[in-house]
């Protein structure tokens, strides 16, 4: 396990997931939440996260987002780090519905036709918010080359995401983090 794996998931244990009785945003109950924002825009956890992030792409892909609020802080971190290392990455952000004013879209951020997209999230489940930004991504005419999660508790996006023909990766599983798949 490399060095940035091994701080981040200590970090997510130590500081991200918690024990208890909580209510999923499926309505499911389950005892164990995590928040991986805690960690993802942690400043002592944030440059290890964009560096395994930035492991998992592939030399075409020039832009990161995904859906507003779960995909920023990995988007916008692991972009920052790539032009410090001199890779050009833009990142986007995926609104929930429609902004009515303004230039209007659901698209904020840098994403344009034509780009080779890696879409993020913080947690998934069902995977669910992924496959609603691939639509999004895809109307905008740019393409998605894989979607990436911090961490997969349900385990069940692999099989999703192959129904759209794309690959999913997550940087940690909830077995990793001592829990079974909550599932579907």
């Amino acid at each position: 396990m490399s060095g940035e794996r091994e701080r981040v998931l200590a970090h997510l244990l130590a500081h991200s997931v918690r024990r208890g009785d909580f209510t999923l945003k499926s309505g499911r109950r389950s005892s164990w939440f995590i928040d991986s924002k805690m960690t993802i825009c942690a400043s002592e956890s944030m440059l290890d996260v964009a560096t395994l992030v930035l492991a998992e792409l592939d030399d075409d892909v020039n832009a990161i987002g995904g859906m507003t609020m779960g995909a920023d802080g990995v988007s916008f971190i692991t972009a920052g780090v790539a032009a410090t290392r001199g890779r050009a990455l833009r990142a986007f952000s995926i609104r929930k519905e429609v902004k009515d004013h303004g230039a209007g879209g659901r698209v904020a951020g840098a994403l344009r036709e034509g780009d080779r997209v890696v879409l993020t999230e913080d947690t998934v489940t069902r995977g669910t918010t992924l496959m609603d930004a691939v639509r999004v991504v895809r109307e905008v005419g740019a393409s998605v080359s894989l979607v990436l999660a911090v961490v997969d508790r349900g385990g069940t996006v692999t099989e999703l995401a192959a129904r759209e023909g794309l690959p999913f990766k997550a940087l940690f599983r909830a077995p990793d983090l001592g829990f079974p798949y909550e599932g579907a």
